[in-house]
C-alpha cells in the first residue's frame, strides 16, 4: 500500500496538501488547542495538522470524503482513541450528532471548490460552535470581511457577519501546497455571535431577500427587490430604492425582512 505522501491529490474534491510547516504551525498556534476540548477537522487530507491537534485535545473528529486518506489516516495513527475518523462528504455531514455538553471547535483547509455551499452549511450549525479556524481563497475571506460599499461586499459578506464575528489572520502563498493552487489563500477565524448583530422576525425570508438581491447586484434595490417589496416599502424603510445592493448594510436588510413580515401583503 502506498504512503499518504505518494498520493495523487485529486481535482475532483479540491486537494491541495499543506506541507509548509512554519504555516502549520502558526495555524496550530492561532487555534490554541486545549486538552479539555473536543475538535473537528475538515478534510485532514495527509493529516499535516492532525498530528498536531491530537497532541493538545480531548477529542479530535476528521472528516474526510477520500477513501484513500482515510486508509492512510488509518496507518498514521493506529488505535488512537482520542481520534474519530467519518469518511462522508462534509456537505451531509450533521454536526449537531456531535455535540455533548460543550461546543465544539471547527479547523479546516476546506476545499475551494465547495467552500461557499460548505460554509452556509457550517452555518446552519453555529449555535453548537464555539469558533472555527479555516484555510480558504483569500477572495473568498475578503468576502466575508467586506463592509457595505467594497467591491467584495455581497450575500457572503452579510450572512457570515450575521452568523460570525470574521477576523482574518495571515495570508498563505500558493508555494505552501501541493500541488500549489493558483490562487493565494487566507487564514480565517470566525465566531459565532452569543447574540446576533441583528435581529430579524422570519430569516428564512430574511436570508432569501439577500440572496435575491445580489442575484442582481448591478441593479438598483427598487429593481431587484421589485417581486418582493415596493418602492414605497424600501421608502418607509428608509432605504433609498435608487441604491444599489452593495450598498446596504446587514442591519438595513433585516430592516426590509422585519417590514415585510409585518406587511406580507409586500410579497404577494
Amino acid at each position: 500500500m502506498s504512503k499518504a505522501g505518494n498520493h495523487k491529490p485529486r481535482k475532483r474534491f479540491g486537494q491541495n496538501f499543506l506541507h509548509d510547516q512554519n504555516v502549520i504551525q502558526n495555524i496550530v498556534y492561532a487555534i490554541a488547542p486545549q486538552d479539555d476540548q473536543t475538535l473537528v477537522e475538515i478534510g485532514p487530507g495527509q493529516g499535516a495538522i492532525t498530528r498536531l491537534l491530537l497532541e493538545h485535545c480531548k477529542q479530535l473528529h476528521v472528516i474526510e470524503i477520500d477513501r484513500d486518506l482515510v486508509r492512510h489516516l488509518k496507518i498514521q495513527f493506529p488505535a488512537n482513541e482520542k481520534l474519530l475518523i467519518h469518511n462522508i462528504d462534509v456537505l451531509n455531514f450533521d454536526f449537531n450528532s456531535l455535540t455533548a455538553d460543550q461546543h465544539l471547535r471547527l479547523v479546516g483547509n476546506l476545499p475551494y471548490n465547495i467552500s461557499t455551499p460548505l460554509l452556509f452549511h457550517i452555518f446552519n450549525h453555529a449555535h453548537n460552535i464555539e469558533d472555527m479556524h479555516f484555510m480558504l481563497q483569500k477572495e473568498v475571506v475578503d468576502r466575508m470581511a467586506a463592509t457595505p460599499g467594497s467591491k467584495r461586499y455581497g450575500r457572503l459578506s452579510i450572512m457570515t457577519q450575521y452568523h460570525c464575528e470574521v477576523e482574518p489572520l495571515f495570508d498563505v502563498a500558493p508555494g505552501s501546497f501541493n500541488p500549489p493552487p493558483k490562487v493565494k489563500s487566507s487564514i480565517v477565524r470566525l465566531i459565532p455571535h452569543a447574540k446576533k448583530p441583528v435581529t430579524v422576525t422570519d430569516y428564512l425570508q430574511f436570508a432569501h431577500i439577500v440572496n435575491q438581491a445580489f442575484s442582481l447586484r448591478r441593479k438598483t434595490m427598487r429593481n431587484a427587490l421589485k417581486t418582493i417589496i415596493s418602492e414605497q416599502g424600501l421608502n418607509d424603510c428608509d432605504i433609498d430604492p435608487t441604491k444599489r445592493p452593495e450598498t446596504i448594510s446587514l442591519k438595513e436588510f433585516a430592516t426590509i425582512s422585519d417590514y415585510i413580515s409585518e406587511h406580507p401583503e409586500e410579497s404577494e
